[in-house]
């Protein structure tokens, strides 16, 4: 947490910063009572990937890590009825926890609970051939094996979609260098990787306990390329189309026939 969660500043945040389902802040009002209730995502960060989700469209998402459910429930309320959560975690007590409030939420249908090793859950799913299927991607599971769930998660992500880790600040422990145990050098390492990959485009978010958000390249690059040519110091109309073009493409590119349609006109 960036911000101590009993300062003024961060009330206000959680008092005047989103809107709150009452099923979904009553579920976190448990998960604060659980003892390891420090896995939980804030409040404030799902409200931020509900936002998320409801802005890139998703239909398809898998959460690695559901402890109580509560992020699973806030995203499956963003999502429309056909959409699909595929939520791995090893502990059915933990999961069994969030499962009454997402019937009472009347989500159920959206959730997709897959009980064992998250490693070989995420093996499966490519075996299963959903490699660049999903849409978002949240990771926040067993730290030393961040590194393993980003390279299995980039193979299932689409061209375009997203992936989200959370505490990738861990505390702050990742900027000091004294501090070396397993978890934060685990976490080190991933920023590290994820700085380096150039299958991505990234930007680490002091929301909660440090959030990455990844979006693998693809179509969007060839769009990209074309846009270095233009070198005019101001903006003429038909640059501003382009642009809009381009914003349309990234909107639309679950759907190869938008995509067509907007190339022609490059």
């Amino acid at each position: 947490m960036i911000f101590p969660p009993n300062s003024p500043f961060y009330e206000y945040v959680l008092k005047n910063g989103y809107r709150s389902h009452p099923v979904l802040q009553r579920l976190h009002e448990l998960t604060m009572k659980h003892p390891s209730f420090t896995m939980a995502a804030s409040p404030d960060e799902v409200a931020f990937f509900q936002f998320l989700l409801q802005l890139t469209c998703a239909k398809k998402v898998l959460e690695v890590g559901v402890f109580t459910g509560f992020t699973t429930l806030g995203m499956a309320l963003a999502l429309p009825e056909n959409a699909k959560i595929i939520g791995l975690d090893i502990n059915p007590e933990y999961v069994n926890i969030g499962r009454p409030f997402w019937k009472e939420a009347n989500v159920e249908h959206k959730i997709d609970i897959k009980i064992g090793l998250a490693i070989d859950s995420l093996n499966q799913l490519i075996a299963n051939n959903e490699c660049d299927t999903f849409e978002f991607i949240f990771i926040d599971a067993d730290k030393c094996n961040y590194i393993n769930y980003y390279e299995k998660s980039i193979q299932l992500l689409k061209k375009g979609g997203v992936i989200a880790i959370d505490n990738t600040l861990w505390r702050g422990k990742v900027a000091d260098s004294s501090v070396n145990d397993d978890m934060t050098t685990a976490i080190r390492q991933l920023n590290n990787v994820i700085k380096d990959d150039e299958r991505v485009e990234f930007i680490l978010l002091t929301v909660c306990d440090g959030v990455t958000l990844r979006r693998k390249l693809g179509y969007m690059t060839e769009v990209q390329s074309k846009l270095k040519g233009i070198e005019n110091k101001y903006i003429t109309l038909t640059d501003a189309i382009v642009y809009c073009i381009v914003f349309c493409i990234d909107v639309a590119y679950r759907s190869p026939a938008a995509q067509n349609r907007c190339m022609t006109l490059f």
